[in-house]
């Protein structure tokens, strides 16, 4: 195993897995989210599973629960934790499981934590790193554990952040965002089973969604404060993956230089785009970007983003992250394309 926390950040890491790949565990393999990260770890050319655990389903095949992945890969769930055989560990518990799992296990302190969950995103007494690469990249760099973002959360600060770098954010901001049913977890509910949820819409946590904290957060550390509310009404949409935000924004300042900003903003982000025309999420399902789009209606600025959930939301993310923590190039297993049809 290697001392990653003693290693010089600024060359890429050496990697501890077979043929100098990268050695990974995952917790909580059996959901969504793990399904997701062992689709594009798989793919990954420096990534290397050492384990899935998942109590449920140990020793059942993992492509029996993730049929997707049939004919991909042979591997088995496990109950057991070998954190001494990995580099990194993912997180893909429940929210509020990640706090309480370390306080009842040890995981050595070289080896790196990426958490999926809200636990450690809202900073604190802990020295976990906001994982959002557009805003935090050289501190995930150098980062030992890293709190993943929301997905909404995600996909609102993308849209928001660059007017936070404008400093126009003084007044409240309207935010809708709808998303697929995937975001709600594989355990089935009254509001995702496909009766429930095919040809139907409807609003959820309205002005009190959790990922709140985490956008204001950002916001504040951008723009240096936020005085003023961000009105976030959550949608349940009728598909299974994706978000489509809107956000409107009172400004005087004109279109042009708006656009400019948005544009200068993610000219080096790896995933994060800027669009001239009006974007729709088949532009996004099934890849790791963000493609965002302004327009400005006399003094209201319209910004849409547009993100898959479980990838650039979750799983896509946490890898960017991955990637960012061990010197991997950031696109590494995540040139993913969009199911435009």
């Amino acid at each position: 195993m290697n001392e990653h926390s003693t290693t010089n950040f600024s060359s890429p890491l050496p990697l501890g897995g077979a043929g100098g790949r990268l050695s990974i565990g995952i917790l909580g393999a059996a959901g969504y989210t793990g399904g997701e990260l062992i689709r594009v770890l798989l793919n990954h050319p420096e990534a290397e599973i050492v384990f899935a655990n998942s109590e449920s389903n140990a020793g059942n095949l993992v492509s029996d629960v993730h049929e997707g992945l049939i004919g991909e890969t042979d591997l088995r769930f496990t109950d057991e934790m070998p954190f001494d055989q990995v580099d990194v560990v993912f997180f893909c518990f429940g929210h509020g499981k990640s706090e309480a799992f370390l306080k009842e296990h040890t995981i050595p302190a070289n080896v790196k934590i990426i958490d999926l969950a809200q636990d450690f995103r809202i900073k604190g007494d802990h020295d976990y790193v906001y994982g959002l690469p557009e805003i935090n990249k050289e501190d995930i760099q150098k980062a030992q554990h890293v709190a993943n973002p929301g997905c909404f959360a995600t996909c609102i600060q993308l849209a928001l952040l660059p007017a936070a770098h404008l400093n126009i954010l003084k007044e409240d901001v309207s935010v809708n965002a709808i998303t697929g049913s995937t975001g709600a977890g594989q355990k089935p509910g009254a509001t995702t089973h496909f009766s429930w949820r095919n040809n139907n819409l409807s609003i959820y946590k309205p002005f009190t969604h959790q990922h709140l904290a985490e956008i204001k957060q950002s916001i504040k550390q951008v723009q240096g404060y936020l005085d003023a509310d961000i009105d976030f009404i959550p949608y349940r949409g009728d598909f299974a993956r994706g978000i489509f935000c809107t956000a409107v924004i009172k400004t005087k300042v004109p279109e042009a230089d708006i656009i400019e900003t948005y544009k200068d903003f993610y000219k080096d982000a790896a995933f994060t785009h800027y669009s001239d025309k009006a974007i729709d999420l088949k532009q996004v399902v099934n890849t790791n970007k963000a493609v965002v789009h302004c327009e400005k209606f006399g003094d209201k600025l319209l910004v849409t983003a547009a993100i898959d959930n479980l990838l650039k939301g979750a799983v896509g993310q946490a890898v960017q992250n991955m990637n960012l923590m061990f010197g991997i190039d950031e696109r590494a297993g995540l040139r993913l394309k969009a199911s435009a049809f």
